[in-house]
């Protein structure tokens, strides 16, 4: 939940109001943090960000358990069920620790219904008591980074200063342009960056969208490029493919053209920060979806879930290039087949390439 600005000692970090924050896990982001000797006293947290309560991961583990073989692949951390109380009314806020008494009455007016659906799904309740010792003691570890974090962003963008609006997530688990229910539950799509930092949608200049060189994802649901095989395998494996929240094995298959042109469009991105190139050092061929297909029709965009779970990919195959891109530090150091290789998947997205990653260091990037 910390931004990675906290890695600059003179940038202001904010967790935003669009952000559900579960407090025992952002401490224990803190005391990470501070342990590796970096200071978190430019962090501060929205008082209108909404509180991952003891009660939502149980729902949520609940929730995925009753669902069986159909499950969604949550996290399993009360995210969702954090933000179907967000837009249901039930929710609580951080500002809301802040004062004890108004704490006690909104979660004597919620529990009520929160423990009915526990009991239902075969969970134990849980008790306003234990809730507000509880709330107690994150006002007493977090109380004085709770603030009202809208005159800052408005002054940052009313002063000209350079803002970093930092999401999480991609288009295909967007609320309402993913694979819908195979989604995350909120908006991660740049529009509604502007909403959840508390700023004007015409303050956003540019959007850089993160792309790797090949595609992943984690949990359930349609992923036409995925490969279960050899290829597959290695993708997982070079590139270290494994869930940062839950440990997962991230599903992986070739770059997919058509869901990054889904996203490029929807999020409007300016340019690309490409991510992991040097996964692909080692292959001998590397493929690009460049369409769908369905039946005898091929589709050129992302279709609703229900004809997603029916297609195919349509890939053209490239040469790889065999040798180590890890020293590359401008486009002409590239082997000749990874700059064909990158032309193309820029033709294909429609934006041009910003940024080359072909290491995990921050020195490991190309700037064009």
């Amino acid at each position: 939940m910390v931004p990675s600005g906290v890695f600059n000692p003179v940038a202001t970090n904010v967790v935003g109001t669009g952000c559900v924050v579960n407090p025992d896990n952002l401490l224990a982001e803190i005391a990470q943090i501070e342990a590796a000797g970096v200071g978190t006293h430019n962090l501060f947290l929205s008082e209108r960000a909404h509180l991952v309560l003891p009660y939502h991961p149980a729902i949520d583990h609940l929730q995925e358990a009753a669902r069986g073989a159909g499950e969604i692949g949550t996290t399993k951390r009360g995210i969702g069920p954090c933000y179907a109380d967000k837009s249901a009314r039930w929710g609580l806020r951080l500002g809301d620790v802040l004062d004890p008494a108004y704490f006690r009455k909104r979660i004597e007016g919620v529990l009520d219904k929160k423990n009915a659906e526990i009991e239902q799904l075969g969970g134990d309740p849980f008790t306003v008591a234990e809730l507000v010792d509880k709330a107690a003691f994150w006002r007493d570890r977090l109380g004085s980074r709770i603030v009202d974090t809208l005159p800052i962003i408005q002054q940052a963008v009313q002063a000209d200063r350079a803002v970093l609006l930092e999401g999480q997530l991609g288009v295909m688990r967007d609320l309402d342009w993913g694979t819908y229910p195979y989604v995350t539950s909120s908006n991660p799509i740049a529009g509604y960056a502007a909403v959840g930092a508390g700023m004007p949608p015409t303050a956003i200049t540019h959007v850089i969208g993160v792309v790797k060189a090949y595609s992943t994802a984690v949990g359930a649901g349609p992923f036409p490029v995925e490969l279960d095989d050899a290829d597959g395998q290695k993708l997982r494996d070079v590139g270290h493919e494994y869930g940062a929240t839950t440990g997962r094995s991230r599903r992986c298959g070739w770059f997919d053209g058509v869901a990054i042109r889904h996203a490029a469009w929807l999020n409007g991105f300016t340019g690309i920060a490409l991510t992991k190139l040097d996964v692909l050092d080692g292959f001998a061929e590397v493929k690009l979806c460049t369409g769908y297909r369905h039946g005898d029709k091929v589709l050129t965009n992302v279709p609703d879930t229900r004809i997603y779970e029916q297609v195919e990919p349509i890939y053209e195959t490239w040469q790889g290039w065999e040798a180590s891109t890890r020293d590359a530090r401008k486009w002409d150091d590239l082997p000749k087949p990874a700059r064909l290789f990158l032309r193309r998947l820029a033709e294909l997205v429609g934006v041009k390439v910003q940024f080359i990653s072909v290491g995990a260091e921050r020195e490991e990037l190309i700037v064009m």
